[in-house]
């Protein structure tokens, strides 16, 4: 579809008393809260990790969720946090770049936590890139007063885990989070449960800019299947592991080979089995970790660990590639890699 297809498309979908609305949604927040669980739940389907394990992203994942009258593209950034690695800090730049050119920020507290040291350093970087202060004589502190505070863009306060609270536990956390940060609209929910999930999704649309559908409304991500493959598998074993391995594993898939990959012709022209012929596709993947003392942990007593991934991504791979498909997992060191700018890079961080 040509772009000026997709902007008559969508210029016909609005109307007078409804037009069509696209635009970027940042959603942040500290590491952990949710975001990713919150994204997969307006969108429907998987489109992210979600783990309990703490920065679990690593790139911004951009989920696309297209209504009859809107398309939202979900910007899934990493936690913000006080980086310890060349990782980390290449983390934080990746949700400095996506906060760069977006229309609505998501900004996502959960509600059974206290607001803390995090929470005010993702809100003081928002400040600075997107609010301003109405000068008030009575409010001479910018940093204790927030009732002043004047956002460019809509920022929405998206309040999860509302199921850990009772009604009076949740309306004295609603006013604590407004205090905070004096927000355009706060939208307790249950991402979990699905509850008030599509009153967020009204309320992202409603204050999302007038524009075209910029993506077919088949497409819910913009990652290609290489990578939605890599961050699965990453996934998995995230919740295999639980806490046994750091966040020093890196996924990478190498090549997808198909079952009419699998023969070459010979120099007599009859064809030669480059691999065992299994009728399914073939997916190559490298598992680094940054020592030989971490092998063993990703592998599992007699490969047990391999084995309950490939289970567990049986059905996933199979969507993905579109086919029976089977896993082919190598796992490799690469020295101090979360550190190591060649390594990063190599990596594709």
């Amino acid at each position: 579809m040509t772009q000026q297809q997709t902007n008559d498309r969508s210029a016909s979908k609005g109307s007078a008393s409804q037009p069509y609305r696209s635009g970027f949604v940042a959603v942040v927040g500290r590491p952990n809260v949710g975001k990713s669980t919150l994204i997969n739940a307006l969108i429907g389907k998987q489109v992210a990790i979600a783990s309990s394990r703490p920065e679990t992203t690593r790139k911004a994942i951009r989920g696309i969720l297209t209504l009859d009258h809107a398309q939202l593209v979900l910007v899934d950034t990493p936690g913000i946090h006080k980086p310890r690695t060349l990782l980390g800090q290449r983390l934080n730049d990746v949700v400095d770049e996506s906060l760069g050119e977006v229309d609505v920020i998501a900004f996502v507290l959960p509600a059974d936590q206290e607001i803390g040291p995090g929470d005010r350093r993702i809100l003081a970087r928002l400040e600075e890139q997107y609010a301003s202060k109405k000068h008030d004589d009575k409010h001479d502190d910018k940093h204790d007063d927030k009732s002043s505070l004047q956002w460019k863009i809509p920022v929405i306060a998206v309040i999860t885990k509302i199921d850990m609270l009772d009604r009076e536990q949740l309306v004295a956390k609603l006013v604590e989070i407004q205090q905070f940060a004096n927000f355009a609209e706060l939208v307790p929910i249950s991402a979990q449960d699905g509850d008030n999930v599509d009153e967020l999704r009204d309320v992202l649309v409603n204050v999302t800019p007038e524009g075209p559908q910029m993506y077919p409304e088949d497409q819910i991500s913009e990652e290609s299947p290489e990578d939605t493959i890599a961050e699965l598998i990453r996934g998995a074993f995230l919740e295999e592991l639980n806490d046994e391995l750091p966040h020093s594993l890196a996924v990478t898939v190498d090549s997808i080979i198909y079952p009419e990959d699998d023969f070459n012709l010979g120099a007599d022209g009859d064809a030669e089995a480059t691999q065992p012929a299994t009728g399914k596709v073939t997916v190559h993947v490298s598992l680094y970790v940054e020592r030989n003392s971490q092998k063993p942990i990703i592998i599992g007593h007699r490969a047990e660990h391999l084995v309950h991934v490939k289970k567990r991504l049986r059905t996933p791979l199979n969507r993905i590639i579109g086919a029976k498909s089977q896993l082919d997992m190598h796992v490799k060191v690469a020295k101090d890699w979360q550190s190591n700018p060649k390594q990063l890079q190599r990596l594709g961080f």
